[in-house]
């Protein structure tokens, strides 16, 4: 029997996540997930791909109150629905408007990154759209999240990676999945189309394609010297034109809740 293992949102994109026992799914993914970003100055979104030290922001997150802390430095705390001015923003190739979060949030994000930067927050009324290719519907809406509302992972799957690394054991905190789904076989997802939790029905866009944040510890913000597990990963799960696989990309068709320990029905 496959159930869910672990629910997870990562309410500041490229932050550190809050696990949780039970989720709201919408029809962007769980609520809370990557609500907030940070941007750059043209508005491009900034990532652990090029500034793993996120990886250290710790994120809390209740009805009124988004809450940061970073080492040393004092907590951020802001309204989660602190207003601002419109700014336009860029995820990949994907163009929307979001609301500034002031110049306290970008001066607090600055000292972390020691670069000009400003944190958005998603605007209900403004809507970033999944790619058509894969959309269920016209302008199916997403979150901040790369491309699709919700990405699941799979123990078993972690497991046979880990027996393949000869020095290290790599948590699924590295893979920053939002379902962690257990008692299956070894990338069993891989087969999956559709699916049910708790009545709720999901839709398999496509493998995930994985990328440099992997290689990042989760805790520290430190990259492997090893590339792993980057580097075990492409000798067996690379694809061409798919690129190196870990994981699968959902879309909710419903919205409802999900509890640790629920089945996936295929």
């Amino acid at each position: 029997m496959t159930t869910i293992a672990e629910l997870w949102i990562y309410p500041v994109k490229s932050c550190q996540g809050i696990s949780l026992t039970k989720a709201q799914v919408t029809h962007k993914g769980l609520a809370g997930d990557r609500q907030w970003m940070i941007v750059d100055q043209t508005g491009k979104f900034m990532t652990q791909r090029t500034h793993p030290q996120l990886a250290k922001v710790q994120t809390k997150l209740n009805n009124d109150y988004l809450t940061l802390n970073f080492e040393q430095q004092q907590p951020l705390q802001i309204a989660t629905h602190q207003q601002g001015h419109l700014i336009p923003v860029t995820v990949w190739r994907s163009q929307t408007k979001a609301i500034d979060q002031g110049d306290l949030a970008a001066a607090w994000f600055r000292q972390i990154l020691d670069v000009p930067c400003r944190l958005v927050r998603q605007a209900s009324e403004q809507i970033r759209p999944i790619n058509p290719e894969y959309a269920l519907w016209e302008n199916q809406p997403i979150s901040f999240a790369d491309g699709y509302p919700l990405l699941l992972t799979n123990t078993a799957s972690l497991g046979e990676l880990n027996t393949r690394i000869s020095d290290q054991q790599i948590p699924m905190d590295r893979f920053r999945p939002n379902l962690v789904v257990t008692g299956d076989r070894p990338f069993a997802e891989d087969h999956w189309q559709t699916f049910k939790i708790n009545e709720l029905e999901f839709v398999v866009a496509k493998p995930c394609e994985r990328c440099v944040v992997i290689t990042t510890d989760q805790k520290s913000g430190d990259r492997s010297t090893t590339q792993e597990p980057l580097r075990t990963l492409r000798q067996f799960r690379y694809q061409p034109n798919q690129g190196i696989l870990f994981g699968i990309n959902l879309m909710p068709k419903d919205i409802g809740s999900l509890t640790i320990g629920e089945q996936i029905i295929l």
